[in-house]
């Protein structure tokens, strides 16, 4: 059925089947994506490459991570866009308040230590460019779900993204097909990105009204909402509309950290989950 008809639908399938009750697996039988939020950022320092290393170790084939510009136009592996909350930096440059990512080049970054907030074994970590993080994701031969964060502070990193990830050769066919989606909360990023390279799989971050997701079923595979916010009828929703690969649109669940959520929103039919406890939901969904 054609994602316009089905629209005319939703309004009853969403009221019927909030109410069902959530059962611990796919209905089809199917194990959803684990994938490590931003590395196993709940055994090591978020966004660095020791993150990924410990998703590796973990048997995770999936690592989500973070991309923002710096002043001099790198490209760093980073969730907010302050230095603050996950680097030393207001004491390396106590005089540069703010300490936003944008203000200081990738060589005044790269000096921060962004492990020891984390723990004292991580003393040193650094906050790493996008080059050397997915050289590190593809040592491990592991797959990337890669946020553009704030884009509107960057103008063009959509493109620039795509370029390092072709240089880095994450835009090959192999790639392409099974081990690579960049997403983001602004569907003019996400546009833009499928604009660019439409090979390339998409995600929308957040929960869209049913309504506009024949809009962006044109230029994206997924809808990727915070679980919480989630319902079976809202997945089935999504599930009814095509993306622009000829698939039925896809949902990853972020950020599910306990067996009970995962095993909820596995039972409304979630194709991934994004975790900072990648192993944890894992063994709750019996993957591995």
């Amino acid at each position: 059925m054609h994602a316009r008809a089905v629209a005319a639908t939703t309004t009853a399938l969403l009221g019927a089947a909030a109410f069902l009750p959530p059962s611990d697996v796919r209905a089809d039988g199917k194990r959803p994506t684990v994938v490590a939020h931003r590395g196993a950022s709940a055994y090591a320092p978020e966004n660095t490459l020791a993150a990924v290393d410990k998703a590796a170790a973990l048997g995770i084939d999936w690592v989500e991570n973070d991309v923002q510009r710096t002043k001099d136009g790198r490209l760093v592996v980073l969730h907010d866009d302050n230095l603050r909350r996950t680097t030393d930096v207001e004491e390396v440059f106590p005089d540069r308040a703010p300490w936003k990512v944008r203000d200081f080049t990738a060589a005044e970054i790269a000096r921060l230590d962004a492990g020891s907030w984390f723990g004292p074994a991580y003393a040193g970590a650094r906050v790493p460019t996008l080059e050397r993080y997915v050289r590190r994701v593809e040592l491990h031969q592991q797959k990337l779900l890669l946020e553009i964060k704030n884009p509107n502070l960057y103008p063009g990193i959509e493109g620039q993204t795509l370029k390092v990830l072709g240089n880095e050769g994450w835009l090959d066919r192999q790639h392409v097909a099974s081990r690579l989606i960049v997403q983001s909360f602004s569907p003019a990023s996400v546009h833009a990105v499928h604009k660019l390279k439409p090979g390339v799989k998409t995600g929308l971050l957040g929960t869209p009204p049913v309504a506009n997701l024949d809009a962006y079923a044109t230029f994206a595979d997924q809808i990727n909402p915070s679980h919480g916010s989630l319902s079976k009828g809202y997945v089935s929703a999504v599930h009814a509309f095509t993306g622009p690969h000829g698939r039925p649109l896809e949902v990853f669940a972020w950020t599910v950290d306990s067996a009970a959520a995962a095993r909820r929103v596995a039972g409304y039919g979630v194709d991934g989950v994004i975790s900072n406890k990648p192993d944890l939901v894992g063994a709750a969904l019996r993957w591995g």
